[in-house]
C-alpha cells in the first residue's frame, strides 16, 4: 500500500530540506568569504557524509538479514528507540537553533578557510553527516514497522526529490517558502510518526521477550476489521499503528505524543547563544588528492568497520537455490554444519510457500511464505549434520521435494527445533472430537436456560440469578472466542459495546442481557420474553451444529485465543453486566483451553513433549488462583491472576504455529 511511503515522504522533504539548506548556507558563506575559493572542498565533505549515510542504512538492513527472528526483533527494537530518541532530539534542536543557523554555519566557514581546504571539507561533511545518519537510521525503522520495501523507499525518494528542487528554487529566488512554519508543521507530523516507531519498537522488543506484556492487548481489532482495507492500511501507513497493540504499546504512544507535543507547541524561553571566535592558524594546504581520498576512503572504512561489528560471530555460508515452473530448487548441493543464509529465487511465475525440511521426517527447518514471481528472499538458519531437501509448494504449478543433499562438518550450535508438518487430515479427527464436545454442552445449556426462563416466570429472581451463572459459565466451557457461531452466537452471549442504543438496543440480547436486568433492578416479568429467545437461540444453535463446516485449522488456533479473549474481554470488564463474575468464567475457560489441549495432545506431544505438560501445570495454577475469588478480591490475588494468565498465554501462543497447516 502506497500509504506506507507517506511517513518517509515526510521524513525525506524534512530532513532533505534541512540537508539542501546546509549546504546552501555554506557554498553562499565560501563564495562571500573568498569570492575566488573553489567550492569543491564543500561538495567533497557533502559526498563524504552520503557514502557515511548510505553504507550505514546497508550495514542496517544486511546486518539485520544474517540474526536469528528473536535477533532480529531486538535489533529492531533498539534501533527504533534510538531512532525515535534522535528524531526529537533533532525536532528541538532545529526549532532552538533555527534561526541562528546561518550565522552559526557561515561563522565555522569562516574558521575552516582560515585553516584550509581540509577543514572546509570537515566542516561540510559533519554538518551533513549528522543529518545523514539521522535520516537513514529514521528511514530504516519506518521501513521496518510498515513491513514494506518499495513505497517506504518510493516516498522517502520522492520526498528528497522535492526537498533537493525547493532548495534550488530557494537559492535562485524563486520560490519563498516561510521555512519556520514548515519545520513547525512538519514537526508535528514527525511527532505522531515517531510515536508510531516507538510504539512499533517496543512491541519487537516484547515479541523477542526482553519486556513482559506480548499477551496483554489493549485492543485487538483484526477480527473485526479488514486489514486489507484501503481506510486501515493508509491509517497504518502514516500514523504506524496496527489493529493489535498491546497496552504498552497504546500507554507509551499516547504519553509520548501528548508529552513531546506540549512541549513543542507551547512557547519556547528565550534563549541566548554566544559563539567563541577562534584565532586563524595558517597551515600549508595538503594536495588535492588527498582530500579527495579521505573523502571517498574514510566512510567507506566506517562503513566497513561497522559491518565488522555488527555481523554475527559465526561465520555464515552463502548459497541459493532456483524454484521454476518445473523444478524444485535442482541445483541445491547442501552446504556446511552450521549457519548459513540460503537465498531462494522464484522463477516459476506464481507466489508460493517454501520449505527447507528435514528428509529422514519431513520436519520443517525454516520457511518462506508467500515468495512473490520474480523476487528473492533469505533465510538463516543454524544446520547440524544431516540429509535435507527442499519442498516448494506453488498453487496450481508446482508440489514437489528437491532431491536430498548433505550438509556435512562440525557445528558449535545446538539442533534446530524441527517442525514435523501437520496436515488437515492430521487434525479433521480432533476436530471432530471437539465437535461432539460442543455438543454435549449445547445440551446442558438447553436445559439450563430452560430453568432460567422457568424461574423469571415464576418471579423467582435469586433463583434466576442461580441458573443465569450455570448457564454462563457452560457456555464458557463451549470456548466460543472470538465471534464464534456468527450470528446466532451473537444472540446468545453478545455484548452491547458498538450498538446504537447501548443495553437498550433492541439488538441487546442473550445470556448478558438477561445478566444486565438481573443485576439492574429490571422485574422477572420483564426479563421472561428475553430468556425466552434466549432459549430458542439455544436450541436453534443446537440444531444447526451438525451443519456448521468447521475449519479444521482454527482448533489450535482456539488453545490460545480462548483465554486470550477471556483476558480481552473478561479480565478488562468489558464483559461484565453486573454479576461480577469474571473470575469463574475465566475458570470455566480454564477448562475449555484443557478440552482443546485433550484433544490435541498427541500432536503436541509428538513434536514438543515438554510443552503439554508445561501448559497443564500453568492452567492448574491458574485454575486455583481464581478458585473461590472475585473481582474485588485483594490486589495480590488479582495480581497473581493476571501474572498466571500470562504465563499460560505465553506458553499456549506456541500451539497455532506449531500446529499450522503447511501443506495440504
Amino acid at each position: 500500500m502506497w500509504a506506507d511511503g507517506v511517513p518517509n515522504l515526510v521524513i525525506g522533504l524534512r530532513e532533505g530540506l534541512e540537508i539542501g539548506l546546509v549546504v546552501s548556507i555554506l557554498l553562499a558563506a565560501v563564495r562571500k568569504a573568498a569570492p575566488g575559493r573553489s567550492t569543491a572542498p564543500i561538495w567533497l565533505g557533502v559526498l563524504a557524509a552520503a557514502l557515511l549515510s548510505l553504507g550505514f542504512g546497508a550495514v542496517l538492513a544486511f546486518s539485520r538479514a544474517e540474526l536469528t527472528l528473536t535477533a532480529q526483533a531486538v535489533f529492531g527494537g533498539l534501533l527504533s528507540l534510538a531512532a525515535v530518541g534522535l528524531v526529537t532530539w533533532m525536532i528541538f534542536w532545529m526549532r532552538r537553533t533555527a534561526r541562528g543557523l546561518s550565522a552559526e554555519l557561515r561563522e565555522q566557514v569562516g574558521q575552516a578557510l582560515s585553516v584550509g581546504t581540509g577543514a572546509l571539507a570537515l566542516t561540510a561533511f559533519l554538518a551533513v553527516a549528522r543529518e545523514g545518519l539521522e535520516t537513514a537510521l529514521f528511514l530504516w525503522t519506518t521501513v521496518q514497522a510498515s513491513g514494506d520495501t518499495v513505497a517506504p523507499l518510493v516516498g522517502a525518494a520522492i520526498g528528497l526529490a522535492v526537498a533537493l528542487l525547493l532548495c534550488w528554487l530557494i537559492v535562485r529566488s524563486s520560490v519563498r517558502l516561510n521555512l519556520g512554519a514548515f519545520f513547525s508543521r512538519t514537526a508535528v507530523l514527525l511527532v505522531v510518526i515517531a510515536a508510531g516507531v516507538l510504539a512499533y519498537g517496543l512491541g519487537e522488543l516484547q515479541t523477542a521477550g526482553i519486556i513482559p506484556g506480548r499477551n496483554w492487548l489493549a485492543f485487538d481489532l483484526s477480527t473485526v476489521l479488514s486489514t486489507d482495507s484501503w481506510w486501515v492500511s493508509l491509517i497504518s501507513g502514516i500514523t504506524n499503528l496496527s489493529p493489535r497493540m498491546t497496552v504498552l504499546q497504546v500507554a507509551t504512544y499516547l504519553a509520548y505524543a501528548a508529552i513531546v507535543l506540549y512541549a513543542l507547541l507551547r512557547r519556547p524561553s528565550a534563549e541566548h547563544s554566544t559563539v567563541d571566535k577562534a584565532e586563524p592558524v595558517a597551515r600549508k594546504p595538503l594536495p588535492r588528492w588527498v582530500y579527495v581520498g579521505a573523502a571517498v576512503g574514510v566512510p567507506v572504512l566506517a562503513v566497513g568497520a561497522f559491518a565488522l561489528l555488527t555481523s554475527s560471530s559465526e561465520a555464515s555460508t552463502n548459497q541459493q537455490v532456483t524454484v521454476t515452473a518445473t523444478g524444485c530448487a535442482s541445483d541445491w548441493t547442501g552446504t556446511a554444519a552450521g549457519r548459513s543464509t540460503i537465498t531462494v529465487l522464484n522463477k516459476s511465475g506464481h507466489g508460493g510457500e517454501i520449505y527447507l525440511i528435514r528428509s529422514t521426517d519431513g520436519a520443517v527447518i525454516g520457511e518462506i511464505e508467500g515468495l512473490g514471481p520474480g523476487t528473492k528472499r533469505s533465510i538463516t538458519v543454524d544446520l547440524t549434520p544431516g540429509q535435507y531437501a527442499w519442498r516448494c509448494l506453488v498453487p496450481g504449478e508446482l508440489d514437489q521435494v528437491s532431491p536430498a543433499a548433505s550438509v556435512n562438518g562440525g557445528s558449535g550450535q545446538a539442533a534446530v527445533p524441527a517442525v514435523v508438518p501437520v496436515s488437515e487430515k492430521d487434525l479433521q479427527g480432533p476436530t471432530e472430537s471437539y465437535t461432539a464436545y460442543v455438543a454435549d454442552k449445547l445440551t446442558a445449556l438447553a436445559t439450563q436456560t430452560d430453568q432460567l426462563r422457568a424461574r423469571l416466570a415464576a418471579g423467582d429472581l435469586d433463583g434466576a440469578k442461580a441458573a443465569w451463572l450455570t448457564a454462563q459459565l457452560t457456555w464458557q466451557r463451549i470456548g466460543a472466542a472470538y465471534g464464534s457461531f456468527e450470528d446466532l452466537g451473537n444472540a446468545i452471549a453478545g455484548l452491547p459495546q458498538g450498538l446504537p442504543e447501548g443495553t437498550a438496543d433492541p439488538g441487546f440480547t442473550g445470556l448478558h442481557r438477561v445478566e444486565f436486568g438481573l443485576w439492574h433492578g429490571q422485574g422477572a416479568a420483564e426479563l421472561t420474553p428475553i430468556a425466552a429467545k434466549l432459549h430458542e437461540d439455544v436450541l436453534a444453535l443446537q440444531q444447526k451444529l451438525p451443519t456448521i463446516k468447521t475449519d479444521v485449522k482454527d482448533l489450535p488456533l482456539r488453545a490460545h485465543e480462548i483465554l486470550e479473549d477471556s483476558l480481552r474481554r473478561g479480565l478488562m470488564g468489558l464483559s461484565d453486566q453486573g454479576a461480577g463474575a469474571a473470575y469463574a468464567e475465566t475458570a470455566a475457560d480454564v477448562e475449555a483451553t484443557n478440552a482443546v489441549l485433550d484433544r490435541l495432545a498427541d500432536l503436541l506431544t509428538a513434536r514438543r513433549p515438554d510443552l503439554l505438560p508445561k501448559a497443564r501445570a500453568q492452567l492448574s495454577e491458574l485454575a486455583e488462583s481464581l478458585q473461590g475469588r472475585t473481582n474485588s478480591a485483594p490486589l495480590a490475588d488479582r495480581q497473581r491472576v493476571q501474572s498466571r494468565l500470562g504465563a499460560a498465554l505465553e506458553t499456549l501462543s506456541a500451539i497455532p504455529t506449531l500446529l499450522e497447516v503447511r501443506a495440504a
